[in-house]
């Protein structure tokens, strides 16, 4: 890795190392064989696991096909991540690992997945550019070790790294990307506290600029890992997750893990 994707994931990798919560392994879910692949992070098993055989990859987030929802377009590289899961794991046995939330409101398992051979299929798919990091502040786990394998893949311009509707966003262009998932860098220009929350923005205008904001509840989980936001005025970052739109565009973080710090 360059220096700058190592330091990056240096930073969450210290950061996961120091809170309990990293520290707790993950759970045994059983084992069953992949009957059908969905798409690049969702698979069918040939036997429920807690009442459910769907089960949704946990922490990444693969191109996305139609599946029946109409008028969706298909992202970049779909077929081939799909592939690529096929050949990993289709017709195999896999063991599930959970951690903290072990099924979705649609009904999917959220689990680590591993071959028989003992192989992290989230990590095969993350070092292949077949995926990128999709964390919850209800599943964190692994994540410095995803980050890693993710940062590797884009650095070697691997899978969708090497698509452009992938690419990692300067701040000032994401005006026309509200209700997408996207990776955002820039340089803090404030950081600030108003009421109940926190804000960091990216310009001086901050009614229209690229801005991130953290509530008081999510300020809590930074606290705990002994990071203050407000001191991140002044640092190049790397944000990812859903842009919306308050004032400019907007993303309002969960988990202090979406936000890394890049070292130029």
């Amino acid at each position: 890795m360059t220096r700058v994707a190592s330091t990056a994931v240096l930073f969450l990798a210290l950061v996961c190392a120091t809170t309990p919560a990293f520290a707790q392994p993950l759970q045994a879910g059983g084992s069953a064989r992949v009957v059908h692949v969905v798409d690049g992070d969702t698979v069918i098993l040939d036997e429920a696991i807690e009442g459910s055989k769907r089960v949704r990859l946990v922490g990444i987030q693969a191109p996305k096909l139609p599946l029946g929802r109409k008028n969706f377009k298909v992202w970049p590289l779909a077929g081939e991540a799909k592939t690529a899961l096929e050949k990993m794991i289709l017709g195999k046995h896999v063991t599930l690992q959970f951690g903290t939330t072990h099924m979705d409101r649609h009904g999917r398992l959220l689990a680590h997945l591993y071959t028989g051979a003992g192989d992290w299929v989230q990590g095969g798919l993350l070092r292949a550019g077949m995926a990128r990091v999709y964390s919850f502040p209800d599943n964190r786990a692994l994540i410095a070790d995803m980050l890693a394998l993710e940062g590797q893949a884009r650095q070697a311009r691997r899978g969708i790294w090497e698509n452009a509707f992938y690419a990692v966003r300067s701040f000032a262009k994401v005006d026309r990307l509200i209700g997408t998932f996207q990776l955002v860098e820039g340089v803090v220009v404030d950081a600030q506290t108003v009421r109940n929350m926190t804000y960091l923005n990216f310009t001086t205008d901050w009614r229209t600029d690229f801005t991130v904001s953290i509530d008081k509840r999510t300020l809590k989980s930074f606290t705990v890992l002994g990071l203050d936001p407000l001191t991140l005025k002044g640092r190049k970052v790397r944000v990812r997750g859903w842009i919306k739109k308050r004032n400019g565009p907007m993303i309002k973080l969960s988990h202090p893990e979406q936000i890394e710090i890049v070292v130029q």
